[in-house]
């Protein structure tokens, strides 16, 4: 699944929302050694959406270096007039799946929160999810990116078929 990762100095100004964050321990010979992970989701409200983990001794760090990794894995989603996906997917990640339903003008967004925090920051404003198998919240996140991401453009099914575009909405 090869997925076309955005520059992110080509894009206008990034949202981000934590969706959250974890006390990690590690015992170690001289006690418990803590951590915190932060899980942050970054998108520009037009099409470009990606997420990152991020791990320091403090919360706000956690949260910085999570949004340092967001923004190198930002990916372009193909949305319709409606602002809605172009076609039903299944997103899939570890054993996690989400599945991604256009939606007709005036739906909202149907989500349950760590898909919701990536509908919303990616800019769509009409779509219906489901997440089915693991709620693990990291898996959510990268599952309905992944599958966000995967959903084509009916002018990109129309160049790889050498067909025009009204050829494939018919």
């Amino acid at each position: 699944m090869q997925r076309n990762i955005i520059d992110p100095s080509q894009l206008g100004e990034l949202k981000d929302k934590v969706v959250t964050i974890k006390r990690v321990t590690k015992t170690v010979k001289g006690g418990r050694n803590m951590r915190f992970t932060a899980l942050v989701v970054v998108g520009d409200g037009n099409g470009h959406v990606g997420a990152g983990l991020g791990k320091a001794v403090e919360i706000p760090e956690a949260i910085r270096k999570g949004k340092e990794d967001a923004m190198k894995h930002i990916v372009e989603i193909a949305l319709d007039e409606n602002g809605s996906v172009t076609h039903d997917y299944i997103g899939k990640y570890g054993s996690a799946n989400v599945l991604l339903k256009k939606a007709p003008d005036g739906t909202g967004i149907i989500a349950g929160g760590p898909a919701r925090v990536v509908c919303e920051l990616a800019g769509i404003k009409n779509i219906r999810t489901k997440s089915l198998g693991s709620n693990n919240k990291q898996n959510v996140v990268m599952a309905t990116i992944e599958g966000l991401s995967q959903v084509k453009s009916p002018e990109a099914v129309a160049r790889n078929r050498g067909k025009s575009v009204e050829e494939i909405m018919a």
